[in-house]
């Protein structure tokens, strides 16, 4: 009787767990749905916000175009072009006007002709900047925008060749004939740096990235990526979507999303289309990440249901006591050899930037081999007067520093070991081809490390300049940790390292010798 009782009491016991999966399963699934979709509400309302700070950008800058085309001593220019008094006065007012300008390539006013009277540059005076076929296509293109702004679109210029929003606007006599024309290019590094500050809730902002693409070309306007800029894009679902806004006939929606794979990482992109400058704005994060809430739920079902199926192991074998003195025996062993781990990880491991330490450095180089064809490039990063920083600014800042610039190595060589070899310098050993090619390499990613980590590092008090003395030595046989004292000392010699000028060493030129 005692067992059926037993028994009974664990069926009920059973069935109240399935019971519970059943409901957290549901329960789960409804609030995992919702959350999914707040996140992607989340991303097309930011998307939404960037497309109006992008259009508030491009229609200041027709307004500035507008009340410069509308100033007396430009009308006046235009009405009598060949005196002097009065390309004497439009050059000056368009010299002050330019001054409160933010991000200001040129503006200029000309004949209908092209004819330059008067620009922020003086040496654009006098030149003709269209003729035959252009000018009768900027002409009309004008003319079609009556007294509006006839907004080329955001170009690459081919006065700076920097990424400008270019304008232009007809200016017309009493009797509504063109009398001449005012252009304006504006530099798009203001709005891009806006883009770049603003924050985004809940999603990283190393692994978010936004872009814009023109639908006319499918070429990029904006990436993160600065060599995409102007290309035409390879993304499927994006040139599908330029495709579909561009037939006058679509009716589907202008803002939504989609997921697409690259590299081996799913992402969700949500857009917004730009139509009254053809113009499509994306939002790009990892699916993971945007999901991120209803990937915690799941996990949080996976661990309920594991925990109350452990509710019916315990039941089942709660009368095993031997089985779960093992248990303890062996969590205990578990604990000692994480214990042995982690003694073993401080030993080599940089706590804070969770890199090779000084003595992981020297037991690593004293086993390297030589390699055929290929050497080891022993790159050394000190910050230089880091002492300062931490009095200017604190211990925290400074370790703050210390981590960024790991982050940075570590992007600028990713398959490269990082070591930190003392309180602040790092020295990166990498494997690299004996020829020029493979010299090349390394200098170049040197160049491309040091420019980025010349960049002001965010810290919880805001950005701090740091500068870097950097030397490099080349290394294929015979290694040691001595190596180190080397390259501490060209540092020593050189200072502060100049940006493109990498202080170079070839050990192995040097034993020969």
């Amino acid at each position: 009787m005692q067992k059926k009782r037993i028994s009974t009491v664990t069926l009920i016991l059973i069935f109240q767990i399935i019971t519970m999966a059943i409901l957290t399963s549901i329960i789960t699934e409804t609030v995992s749905s919702k959350t999914r979709q707040n996140s992607l509400d989340h991303m097309k309302t930011i998307t939404d916000e960037r497309a109006q700070i992008i259009e508030s950008y491009v229609q200041n800058a027709e307004k500035t175009l507008s009340s410069y085309a509308r100033a007396g001593q430009i009308t006046e220019l235009l009405a009598d072009p060949t005196n002097r008094d009065k390309q004497t006065a439009a050059q000056e007012y368009t010299e002050r006007f330019s001054g409160d300008i933010v991000q200001l390539e040129g503006i200029y006013v000309s004949e209908w002709n092209t004819h330059v009277l008067a620009h922020t540059s003086k040496a654009a005076v006098g030149i003709t900047t269209r003729k035959g076929d252009k000018l009768k296509q900027l002409q009309d293109a004008m003319l079609s925008k009556g007294d509006g702004v006839y907004n080329t679109g955001i170009i690459i210029s081919p006065a700076s060749y920097k990424q400008i929003v270019s304008m232009y606007k007809a200016v017309y006599d009493k009797n509504g004939n063109p009398i001449g024309l005012v252009g304006m290019g504006v530099y798009t590094d203001g709005l891009i740096n806006t883009l770049d500050n603003l924050t985004i809730r809940g999603l990283g902002k190393d692994t978010t990235s936004y872009s814009m693409v023109n639908i006319a070309d499918k070429k990029y306007i904006f990436n993160r990526d600065k060599e995409l800029v102007s290309t035409v894009t390879t993304n499927e679902e994006l040139l599908t979507l330029c495709d579909n806004l561009s037939d006058p006939e679509f009716t589907g929606n202008e803002t939504d999303s989609y997921i697409y794979e690259m590299d081996g990482t799913k992402y969700v992109s949500t857009y917004t289309y730009m139509k009254d400058y053809g113009w499509i704005l994306t939002l790009d994060a990892p699916k993971n990440e945007v999901y991120k809430l209803t990937n915690s739920m799941y996990v949080f079902f996976s661990i309920f249901t594991v925990l109350l199926f452990g509710l019916i192991l315990f039941f089942h074998f709660i009368n095993k006591r031997q089985e779960a003195t093992n248990r303890k025996l062996s969590s205990q062993i578990m604990k000692t050899e994480k214990t042995k781990q982690s003694l073993t990880t401080a030993m080599f491991k940089d706590i804070l930037t969770e890199v090779g330490n000084r003595s992981s450095f020297t037991m690593d180089v004293g086993k390297l081999e030589p390699v055929e064809d290929k050497s080891y490039y022993f790159v050394l990063f000190n910050i230089s007067d880091f002492s300062e920083i931490n009095v200017k600014f604190g211990n925290e800042i400074g370790d703050e520093i210390l981590i960024s610039t790991v982050e940075t190595l570590r992007k600028n060589f990713p398959n490269s070991d990082i070591y930190r070899t003392g309180s602040d310098e790092f020295v990166v050993v990498t494997l690299e081809d004996s020829s020029n090619v493979g010299f090349s390499n390394v200098i170049n990613n040197v160049n491309i490390a040091h420019a980025a980590l010349l960049t002001p590092h965010d810290t919880v008090n805001g950005t701090v300049n740091a500068e870097y003395k950097i030397a490099c030595a080349k290394k294929s046989k015979v290694f040691r940790s001595s190596i180190v004292a080397t390259l501490k000392d060209m540092t020593n010699r050189t200072g502060t390292a100049v940006f493109g000028q990498v202080q170079f060493i070839d050990l192995d030129l040097q034993a020969k010798e």
